[in-house]
């Protein structure tokens, strides 16, 4: 007998922001690629899905965002009541910047309120905040070719800010970056997430920066995608240098390492 659909109303007196059940996602090729998956992740709560590639993490992130049907199963979102003032309740930062390379930083990121016909009257000051808050503030006339790697991410998190989600949802966004930059653009999430309070889901492959970000750890088996093991990193807040080198990251990170294990040893090629 299906098990019934779980209503917005139910997940929001739950305190969740997102339920996924018995979620699966079957590709017209044939390709099993998630599930059945169940997930809960609480209001403000900050997530990582961690496994091997191909497992489905970032399907995962497709169907909460709303960019992908699942194939069974039902895909729950808690948000504000959406308004005409081009506010969004998801904001997705994909593993690419994908910035218009014709178009400033400011035009980039107005993109989004653009799509959504925002009021023009409060846009630029979305914008500068939004930049702001990335700590792009003064590169908002530059273009794409003149910015760094990190820098293009800034941009592209300040492109999902500026629509002012309750949930952020990203996928291996630093994964292309040398280790310093990916260490302090770590620290700057975690440092948005705290004055932000939004609820972060964020796909990585790195139990290093899995357990450094999140609240939990979700380890997820190879292709198709479950569940496998769930880690809560209760750790002194705010976090630092200090737990980065402590001996207490490196005991979560073995106990991480060690459930990932399975799901690699089982990966089965694409």
């Amino acid at each position: 007998m299906a098990e019934p659909a779980v209503s917005e109303m139910d997940i929001d007196a739950a305190g969740l922001a997102v339920r996924l059940r018995a979620v699966t996602k079957i590709y017209d090729n044939g390709v099993a690629a998630l599930g059945p998956l169940d997930l809960d992740v609480a209001k403000g709560e900050f997530v990582s899905l961690l496994g091997p590639s191909g497992c489905g993490k970032s399907t995962a992130l497709r169907l909460i965002a709303g960019l992908s049907a699942p194939s069974a199963g039902t895909v729950n979102v808690s948000h504000r009541a959406n308004r005409k003032d081009g506010r969004h309740p998801i904001g997705f930062v994909f593993q690419e910047p994908t910035l218009m390379p014709w178009a400033s930083v400011r035009e980039n990121v107005r993109l989004p309120l653009k799509l959504s016909h925002a009021p023009a009257t409060d846009a630029d000051s979305r914008i500068e905040e939004a930049l702001a808050q990335v700590g792009l503030a003064e590169f908002a006339d530059a273009y794409p070719r003149e910015l760094s790697g990190g820098m293009k991410m800034r941009v592209s998190l300040a492109r999902a800010l500026v629509t002012d989600p309750d949930i952020l949802l990203l996928d291996e966004p630093f994964a292309a970056l040398d280790e310093i930059t990916r260490f302090r653009l770590n620290n700057d999430l975690l440092a948005l997430w705290r004055k932000l309070h939004k609820t972060v889901i964020f796909v990585t492959h790195s139990v290093f920066e899995s357990v450094y970000l999140s609240q939990r750890v979700l380890v997820m088996t190879a292709r198709p995608g479950r569940l496998a093991s769930a880690f809560r990193i209760a750790t002194v807040e705010p976090r630092g240098e200090e737990f980065r080198t402590s001996a207490e990251y490196a005991g979560y990170c073995r106990e991480v390492s060690s459930a990932l294990a399975p799901s690699y040893s089982g990966q089965r090629s694409a």
